[in-house]
């Protein structure tokens, strides 16, 4: 039988891997009895695990959220993916890149030499390469508060301070969108007070509370937000208009998206979601510029995206297996 400490690893391990466990299953993959079981999870409690019971004839068990942040378990991949995901957040303009050096350092400093080599091994260059020069830094708390203030549908008051203004001025908006576009943040909303729809850089905003009450959504002119965007920035640098138009929705939240959009628009939608509307000279390039980003992803449309993700898809296909078969040869 494992000792205690390493059989709770391998506990918290299948905990993780899914959603519920039949008591007298884990038993089985541990090798223990039931009331082993039981005590083990009672351990992984006291250590700040939210683990939950589930009533019934054999019993189960799931690994929840908590109120504070346990010790975590990752496996090799996982734990070379956060330490890569680290040193990219360190660039998103989001307010968090000295979070994330601290986190990175934390990461890298109890990993074993041979993850610690992978990590080095990397082309950082290439991801700075990749990456667009930082745009004007934004706080985590800014962002937060303006996404939440979206999302609750309610008013909110912020001090903003325009390009060459000596003091900030205070707004009382209906906050409709949180977008970036350019590699900056912008909120977008209907000003109460000049009765008319304004855009907001983000980094020039800083929050009052309490938000006010709630409010009934208006029509955005254009009909979406990128095409409201858009128009509102044409003739200021924005770029010329390509003939494919295409949105989709991403498994991923705006602020790990935007940084690499420089020529679309990013919708938050909520924690782990944005919208992306990217324009291009072709639908197939159109899909594979949205492909890049490793997540679930929905397109919203049109059509024509949708028939070029089904040719990307089919000679993704044909790469993979080799290639096309030569023609004309034995």
């Amino acid at each position: 039988m494992q000792k205690t400490s390493a059989r709770l690893l391998s506990l918290l391990s299948l905990l993780q891997v899914r959603r519920d466990w039949p008591g007298a299953l884990l038993a089985e993959r541990l090798d223990v009895s039931p009331r082993t079981v039981r005590r083990d999870i009672d351990r992984l409690r006291d250590l700040g695990y939210p683990v939950l019971s589930a009533k019934g004839p054999d019993g189960g068990y799931r690994l929840g959220a908590g109120a504070e942040l346990p010790p975590l378990l990752f496996d090799d991949e996982q734990a070379v993916a956060v330490a890569v995901a680290l040193r990219i957040a360190a660039t998103t303009g989001a307010g968090i890149e000295e979070a994330a050096a601290r986190a990175l350092t934390t990461v890298r400093q109890v990993m074993p030499a041979r993850l610690r080599r992978r990590i080095d091994a990397l082309d950082v260059t290439a991801v700075e390469r990749a990456t667009p020069r930082p745009a004007p830094r934004v706080g985590g708390g800014v962002l937060a508060a303006l996404g939440a203030a979206v999302h609750a549908r309610e008013v909110l008051r912020f001090d903003h301070t325009p390009a060459g203004a000596a003091a900030p001025a205070v707004r009382r908006v209906e906050p409709h969108h949180l977008v970036t576009w350019g590699g900056r943040w912008y909120l977008v909303a209907w000003d109460l007070d000049r009765e008319d729809w304004r855009t907001f850089r983000a980094d020039r905003i800083t929050p009052r509370v309490p938000t006010g009450p709630r409010f009934t959504p208006r029509d955005l002119p254009g009909g979406s937000v990128a095409a409201f965007i858009t128009g509102r920035f044409e003739g200021a640098g924005g770029p010329a208009h390509a003939p494919c138009r295409g949105e989709v929705v991403l498994g991923l939240p705006a602020a790990e998206v935007a940084p690499y959009v420089r020529d679309g628009v990013v919708e938050e939608l909520g924690p782990d979601r944005c919208r992306l509307v990217l324009e291009s000279w072709s639908w197939v390039g159109l899909a594979a510029a949205a492909s890049r980003f490793d997540a679930d992803m929905e397109v919203v449309g049109p059509d024509e995206l949708r028939d070029a993700f089904a040719r990307l898809a089919r000679r993704c296909a044909t790469a993979a297996a080799g290639g096309p078969e030569p023609v004309g040869r034995d």
